[in-house]
């Protein structure tokens, strides 16, 4: 059985994110990515393998966006194709067939058409509906990708290391296809101590163990792994942007977001570097932040 299937009864039997992440030694957010990846949920009747056929119901967008006399065909268009990308000059260019530069014109004036924008507000809160399921899938992504950390992923550390050199004797310790020969330090002409350097060195975690979804790509580079994570702004922005309407959403939230992915930036960037000044700052910052949010983080 996996890591994460174990996590999973732990977390039904009402075992907290915390406690989870304990016990598995993983991060608490690795455990959320678990269950929003997995579609945990305490109370759920229980999974069976049992082909059903997809139920047609009328989509509520559709049917709002009828129902509205106040906007024409096109921007009704507009509306929908918005809450794909929340792009709005890609939902322009769709609904109106439209080069860029004109959709790039009128995009934004769109959006500031009272009437198009009260009606993007209501429907953004329409949950039961084919179009909005694909909208819902990608902010469940983006809120995924927004709480992903690099230590998830990889371990990564700097290790200082002497520097040697060889010298050939007949009665030298080791051997080579050369023949015998000993390690001599080499030694620092300024100093007068051994040199040194420092070698970074990085291992990724067991693919079983770990949300690959929260990966945009894994390669090898001159021999060297190189893991590049989806962009945590970039998912962060988009949250924003969908959620500046809905009241619901904790402000607090929003900003222990942005500081996480400020952190988890810092890490990428100064991986095997010995600067943790900023790190440490922003460090405080969460713990700070944390104390806002405790009342929502009850699991």
């Amino acid at each position: 059985m996996k890591k994460w299937e174990e996590a999973e009864k732990d977390y039904l039997a009402g075992m907290k994110y915390k406690d989870i992440a304990s016990k598995y030694n993983v991060s608490i957010n690795t455990v959320k990515s678990w269950k929003s990846r997995h579609g945990w949920q305490r109370g759920a009747p229980a999974k069976k393998s049992v082909h059903t056929k997809p139920k047609k119901v009328a989509p509520k967008i559709i049917d709002e966006l009828e129902a509205n006399s106040e906007l024409n065909d096109k921007q009704k268009l507009f509306c929908l194709f918005y809450l794909q990308r929340f792009n709005a000059t890609w939902a322009y260019q769709k609904a109106y067939d439209s080069d860029s530069e004109t959709a790039m014109v009128n995009a934004s004036r769109m959006l500031r058409n009272a009437k198009v924008k009260k009606q993007l507000t209501i429907l953004k809160k329409q949950l039961s509906t084919e179009l909005y399921f694909d909208t819902a899938d990608i902010i469940r992504q983006y809120i995924q990708q927004a709480n992903s950390d690099i230590s998830d992923v990889v371990d990564f550390k700097t290790v200082k290391k002497h520097e040697w050199y060889k010298v050939r004797s007949e009665t030298g310790k080791y051997i080579d296809s050369a023949g015998n020969f000993n390690w001599v330090p080499k030694i620092d002409p300024d100093t007068g101590e051994q040199s040194y350097y420092y070698e970074n060195i990085v291992k990724l975690h067991d693919s079983d163990d770990i949300d690959t979804s929260n990966i945009k790509s894994v390669r090898i580079d001159k021999g060297e792994p190189v893991v590049e994570m989806y962009d945590k702004q970039k998912a962060l922005d988009s949250l924003m942007k969908y959620f500046k309407d809905d009241e619901s959403i904790s402000k607090a939230k929003l900003r222990k977001l942005t500081a996480e992915a400020k952190l988890a930036e810092v890490k990428a960037h100064d991986a095997g570097i010995n600067d943790d000044g900023q790190m440490t700052a922003i460090g405080n910052l969460l713990d700070k932040i944390q104390e806002d949010v405790a009342d929502d983080d009850t699991e």
